[in-house]
């Protein structure tokens, strides 16, 4: 089984790649930045994916949906330090097979590995039962409104960034940080920057 592991952080990478060395016959191949990864996606032509959902500068559903466009077959796990339910229901939607916490267990994270590599779906247990729900509860229907990068946005201001912290994480310019709590503001109907951080604070504890 081949397998392409696209992450922006060595130590991720490294932990990653000794996991998944349980899995037989696997041969898993490291890209560090979404330019590397679709390079060696087409070289490569890997049986399954595992991309990290926050990469630096770029957001891993960027990536997924170009590697969907080279080949709407692909099998992709998305990897994520986020646990929260609302992230895994966007990489669905957008064609991922599969979604993982970096805090998942070394077994399931294989377990996951190897389900998306069959064709099948793999969603992390606890994250699942979330998902679950919330689709009965109807729970999270602001946060819906919002994309991937602006919810990235509103969890970096829940660990207490600035705008200009927020701006260097992801690696883009400070206005177009500013920019997007204006579009957030008014797409959650708020309207000063606290709100956001209050609400940022509040989607910590779901």
């Amino acid at each position: 089984m081949k397998i392409l592991l696209v992450d922006d952080h060595v130590l991720v990478r490294q932990g990653v790649r000794r996991l998944l060395s349980a899995i037989a016959n696997a041969e898993i191949l490291e890209a560090a930045t979404s330019h590397d990864a679709l390079a060696m996606f087409r070289q490569q032509a890997p049986d399954v994916v595992v991309l990290d959902i926050s990469l630096a500068g770029a957001s891993g559903l960027e990536l997924l949906k170009r590697l969907l466009l080279e080949n709407p077959q692909t099998k992709v796990l998305m990897l994520s330090m986020h646990a929260e339910a609302i992230y895994a229901a966007r990489a669905v939607q957008a064609g991922a097979r599969g979604y993982i916490s970096k805090g998942a267990s070394a077994e399931e994270l294989v377990t996951a590995v190897t389900r998306v590599a069959e064709g099948k779906r793999y969603i992390e247990r606890e994250i699942a039962t979330d998902l679950a729900t919330r689709q009965f509860s109807g729970d999270g229907d602001l946060l819906e409104r919002l994309t991937m990068r602006e919810m990235e946005i509103l969890r970096l201001l829940g660990e207490g960034k600035s705008l200009t912290q927020i701006a260097a994480t992801l690696g883009v310019a400070y206005k177009t940080i500013a920019n997007a709590c204006s579009l957030m503001k008014s797409k959650l109907a708020v309207e000063r920057t606290a709100d956001l951080i209050r609400m940022a604070l509040e989607m910590r504890k779901v």
